[in-house]
């Protein structure tokens, strides 16, 4: 289990980096609320956009993009409604996907903006 969880921190924390330098401003990580879990709030122009990071080794079996499923989803845009009523946010926002390929030879980003109900 520690080999996976470093494995997210070390694909949260390129996410971060990588935003970073896009021009995003990072407004919080790992944002819970009951069984909601953000792994990156961050602020883009006038948008606030509530990032799930994916990584994995490779993606023999699956894209990591796969492992954001419809209940996922759900939980993600309830932590997303409580986070904006939390911090009296009157923004657009938008749910983005950073996928990480993450293995000795290679770190591939795959950025997907928008990529479920906002």
């Amino acid at each position: 289990m520690a080999i996976h969880n470093d494995l997210g921190h070390q694909g949260e924390q390129i996410a971060c980096d990588y935003i970073l330098k896009m021009g995003y401003e990072i407004l919080a990580r790992n944002f819970t609320y009951q069984k909601s879990e953000i792994d990156i709030i961050a602020k883009y122009h006038e948008c606030v956009v509530f990032i799930e990071v994916k990584t994995r080794r490779n993606n023999l079996f699956a894209n990591p993009t796969d492992a954001v499923t419809d209940k996922k989803i759900a939980k993600l845009q309830e932590g997303a409604l409580h986070f904006i009523e939390l911090n009296q946010l009157d923004s657009e926002l938008r749910f983005d996907i950073i996928s990480i390929i993450l293995n000795e030879n290679q770190c591939e980003i795959e950025h997907i903006e928008n990529a479920f109900w906002n």
